[in-house]
């Protein structure tokens, strides 16, 4: 049998990205000679992080319409024209075995020009509410990989497969990592832990909000503590509020890169409701306080939000009520380990365990049928 060869395109965030590298990196474990290439938006992260990860990446110029009024939405029709020849020409030149979308501006392109040349395609889809991309490329998909139950209104209900979302194994691997983790971030054992973290990039109004409850949460330094990445855009803003209050229970660092031992030191989560951070925060079976970004596609944050909400697994906070309910909400929880524990039991019956090895076996079985 002659070596696969599979497009994977995934990019723009974190969120789409680390999905794709991990499903390659899945198939190569079972098929260690597959070719792999990626396809990415031009200008975008992926376009860094897909060859660091050891992949080959090829850039289209595409990006997503604003949703103001911007000189820059006039170009959008000759982005898409020319990723669209594009993305044919990649299909011709590499001519794959299947395609792989796991979001973002350029995986519209690449799936469609694939799906039109005959190429089986699989979709991953991280959210509770699909993206307009996903659905129409969902009607042409032999496969859609799925994170949450439901999702039979936007897919047809044969293709589906609720697969969870891939994440770093690096970043869950938390078992008996506690006092290591205390260590290194320079904490006291005897607190409870709170880790605060609202994206790679940090969310502005999260940190604003813990910067009006800076006394407060100084005030319960017998009590808690804090391990708070605020991004880097807002860490001078965040040092400068506790230099002045000089809590001794925050430690605030602009990005963290062991996310393991943070998962590890945590008795709390404060986190924006992305589908890869509830994910992990699912596998790493933590109780959270989930913070959807209001002004995510579809509002699907906030729905992926609700869907733990419901089943007793998360706390959610609106970005609007920050100010008044954050401290609060994290006074209570801290101090009832009873709804903690029932927290941590029930986001950890969401998770799914192995899911870039179970998508992965679904991009063979196309393949291989």
């Amino acid at each position: 049998m002659s070596p696969h060869k599979i497009i994977i395109s995934g990019g723009g965030t974190g969120g789409h990205i680390y999905p794709a590298i991990a499903i390659a990196d899945a198939i190569k474990e079972k098929r260690p000679n597959t070719q792999f290439l990626f396809v990415g938006a031009k200008g975008k992260m992926e376009m860094q992080k897909v060859p660091e990860a050891g992949y080959k990446i090829e850039g289209l110029w595409i990006s997503g319409i604003k949703r103001s009024l911007a000189l820059s939405n006039l170009s959008f029709p000759f982005k898409l024209i020319h990723s669209a020849r594009r993305a044919k020409q990649i299909i011709k030149e590499f001519q794959p075995d299947a395609a792989v979308g796991t979001g973002g501006y350029a995986a519209g392109p690449i799936l469609r020009a694939a799906g039109k040349a005959g190429i089986p395609t699989l979709i991953q889809e991280q959210n509770a509410m699909p993206g307009i991309t996903n659905r129409i490329l969902g009607k042409k998909a032999k496969r859609v990989c799925v994170a949450y139950p439901g999702l039979e209104k936007y897919f047809d209900k044969n293709k589906l497969l609720i697969t969870g979302n891939p994440v770093r194994k690096s970043v869950i691997n938390i078992e008996n990592k506690r006092e290591k983790a205390i260590e290194y971030f320079g904490q006291n054992p005897n607190l409870k832990t709170v880790l605060v973290v609202g994206g790679s990039l940090g969310s502005l109004n999260i940190n604003n909000a813990l910067i009006k409850a800076i006394n407060q949460i100084a005030q319960k330094d017998d009590e808690m503590q804090l391990i708070w990445q605020t991004g880097e855009r807002t860490y001078d803003t965040v040092a400068q509020a506790l230099k002045q209050s000089k809590p001794k229970n925050i430690k605030a660092l602009k990005f963290i890169t062991e996310m393991d031992l943070a998962y590890a030191a945590a008795d709390l989560v404060v986190s924006r409701a992305g589908a890869i951070a509830v994910s992990e925060i699912a596998l790493v079976q933590k109780p959270v306080i989930l913070v959807p970004f209001p002004f995510a596609a579809e509002n699907h944050q906030k729905l992926n939000a609700e869907a733990l909400q419901k089943r007793k697994a998360a706390s959610m906070i609106e970005d609007k009520d920050l100010n008044e309910k954050l401290f609060l909400e994290i006074d209570r929880l801290l101090k009832d380990e009873h709804t903690r524990r029932v927290m941590s039991r029930n986001i950890g019956d969401m998770a799914v365990y192995d899911s870039a090895e179970i998508i992965a076996n679904e991009v063979l079985k196309i393949i291989e049928p």
